[in-house]
């Protein structure tokens, strides 16, 4: 284990004015998101989307790290032919891998999820060290419905993302653990808040338990918000306030940095709100964006599959890193929305 290095890396991923892009969809999300602007979803085409993003010119600027999937972190660029993870290195950009094998049912509990791939993760993680990922990404889902989340939902995924945090130390990568709260419901943000503190209260025991240590690990957080169905609609500076008080009573200030995940956010929604958290005063650690689709919608839906919008599409993609960028020093107005990209 290479302290110096964690310590650097960590450090990095949360470095003022820029966050990470989070394009570690599966291959089963990807098909859903090229499928609704009407883009066949093959390896071919994955890799000229993921190449538009990580060569859009100036993006370094916004960007720290980005999250891969196994797919994209053996891929390489079109023009050059270079790994993507050695052609981000070379801008600034630190490569990232997700490694849990995503979300299955959690035996005797209906309607909870836990998610697996502990099994093999040691040689994994040091595999994807050799291919240059200095981080890595696992994501846990909590569901808030009647009479959930269950004590044990909420103890199995915590003790998951312990022993990934654990392994990924062992191996010098930084890892990012991402309790997810989904936003699917129609709960209160009381419900959301008492979900989310029971959530991360249990996440921080179990590192605590496995000896993690907090200066080498990233949170990735929800934000505390209304459900999706929920009628009534918490504003920004409510849903601002509840996140950073659900994060001062259960997250370490020994953190170098929390990343939030939109969540199904509107792309505007999710730069609001980190803008309004990030002008709150006192703060123990720095806060910053996780985002996939709040990144990617807007040049998806220009890119549409055709190299002739390639262009057009890297400019939507650095206009909304851009944005998030400001909202990470809260200093975005939503004016500057009206600013073709």
């Amino acid at each position: 284990m290479d302290k110096h290095l964690l310590s650097q890396t960590a450090a990095a991923m949360v470095a003022r004015g820029k966050g990470l892009l989070a394009a570690d969809e599966s291959s089963g999300t990807c098909e859903k998101r090229f499928k609704s602007v009407g883009v066949e979803s093959t390896e071919p085409n994955r890799r000229a989307y993921r190449d538009l993003l990580f060569t859009t010119k100036g993006i370094e600027e916004f960007l720290s790290g980005v999250i891969l999937f196994d797919e994209t972190i053996r891929q390489s660029t079109i023009a050059g032919n270079e790994p993507f993870p050695s052609y981000l290195e070379k801008k600034g950009i630190i490569p990232g891998i997700k490694v849990d094998k995503g979300i299955h049912d959690l035996a005797l509990w209906p309607g909870e999820k836990v998610s697996e791939g502990l099994d093999g993760l040691r040689g994994r993680l040091q595999e994807y060290f050799k291919l240059g990922a200095r981080f890595a990404k696992w994501r846990a889902v909590i569901t808030i419905g009647p009479g959930i989340p269950s004590h044990a939902c909420v103890y199995a995924n915590a003790h998951a993302l312990a022993r990934y945090a654990a392994l990924c130390q062992e191996s010098s990568i930084v890892p990012i653990i991402e309790p997810e709260v989904l936003l699917d419901g129609n709960h209160t943000i009381e419900q959301c808040y008492e979900a989310s503190e029971a959530t991360l209260s249990a996440v921080f025991a179990a590192l605590r338990a496995y000896d993690v240590a907090f200066e080498h690990t990233i949170l990735k957080a929800s934000m505390v918000v209304s459900g999706k169905e929920c009628p009534r609609q918490a504003g920004v500076e409510r849903v601002a306030e509840e996140t950073v008080r659900c994060l001062k009573r259960t997250v370490p200030a020994a953190l170098p940095g929390i990343v939030f995940l939109s969540g199904g956010q509107s792309d505007e929604a999710a730069t609001s709100h980190l803008n309004e958290m990030a002008k709150m005063p006192g703060l123990p650690w720095p806060l910053t964006f996780s985002y996939s689709r709040a990144l990617q919608n807007m040049p998806l839906k220009t890119w549409r599959g055709q190299s002739a919008n390639v262009s057009a599409a890297q400019r939507a993609f650095y206009h909304r890193a851009h944005m998030n960028g400001l909202a990470a020093q809260g200093k975005y107005r939503p004016d500057l929305e009206k600013q073709a990209a």
